[in-house]
């Protein structure tokens, strides 16, 4: 079965339209035409439905549909396969949330290489959002992320959680944190809801980031007070740059490892998975 029949229903599923189906997949309309009806050949049975109301699928097609998600993420999987073929047993493709890259992404790899010497890694930096997408359409075999999607095809665990403290090159207390000299750090939905909790008279500043690099680079150009990750937040305070804010909580986020559902107990994904975890806990005892 030729992967475009695939992809093109899976499009055509979206859209409920042949028309838009072909323009995203610049193609022509008698092509998405001519494919599905091959498709439907092949099953002897419709797979959408035409009238006035417009596109829908029929009974069939809905059957189909985690069935031909599956084959796409399935020959995603088998044509890098074939693409990186080398020296390598087999080759993977990890995603790694920003925030954590500076700090961890390092020794993880190592650590990988280490107990994976037979395979290939690519190490893609990224955000939670892009990540899940990228997960689900089988562009990444793993990734480590702040906020999981539970998608129907995705497998989360918890693993583990990242501090961050508030610094300050401006003041020592709390009391003193005033809401136009503070650059609100936004790294996920969960964090950003705990910081209002925990402070909502800071959660109207002017300035707001979703990066710790950006956060870094905002409060030596601008001057003023902002989450950091503990290990950034210790070495500003071991270097004179900033100061922990007395009196100011730490928010503690979540780290999730996500892989697709068919993996989640493959040996090679767990032994990666163990390695991230075990670096979570030795600096977030």
């Amino acid at each position: 079965m030729q992967i475009a029949l695939i992809e093109t229903f899976l499009d055509l599923m979206e859209t409920r339209n042949f028309n838009r189906t072909a323009e995203r997949l610049n193609i022509t309309q008698s092509t998405v035409t001519h494919r599905i009806n091959a498709l439907e050949a092949l099953f002897a049975r419709k797979l959408f439905s035409r009238n006035k109301g417009g596109t829908q699928p029929t009974a069939a097609g809905l059957r189909f549909l985690d069935h031909a998600k599956a084959l796409q993420h399935q020959w995603h999987e088998a044509a890098r396969a074939v693409e990186t073929a080398g020296a390598y047993e087999r080759s993977m493709r990890l995603g790694l949330q920003h925030d954590l890259a500076a700090h961890y992404a390092g020794d993880w790899l190592a650590e990988v290489r280490k107990e994976l010497p037979g395979t290939s890694i690519y190490l893609e930096v990224d955000y939670s959002n892009q990540m899940n997408r990228d997960l689900g359409a089988g562009d990444l075999d793993l990734a480590i992320l702040f906020t999981p999607h539970y998608l129907p095809d995705l497998y989360y665990e918890r693993i583990g959680e990242v501090r961050y403290e508030m610094v300050s090159n401006k003041v020592s207390h709390i009391a003193e944190v005033r809401p136009e000299d503070y650059i609100q750090a936004v790294y996920s939905p969960a964090f950003d809801r705990l910081h209002r909790q925990a402070y909502p008279g800071l959660s109207t500043a002017p300035i707001a980031s979703g990066e710790t690099t950006a956060i870094l680079a905002l409060m030596q150009k601008l001057g003023g007070s902002a989450f950091v990750t503990a290990a950034d937040a210790a070495r500003l305070a071991e270097s004179g740059v900033a100061n922990r804010v007395e009196d100011a909580e730490p928010i503690a986020q979540p780290v999730y490892a996500a892989v697709n559902v068919r993996t989640r107990h493959a040996h090679q994904h767990r032994r990666i998975i163990a390695a991230l975890q075990a670096l979570l806990a030795t600096s977030n005892p």
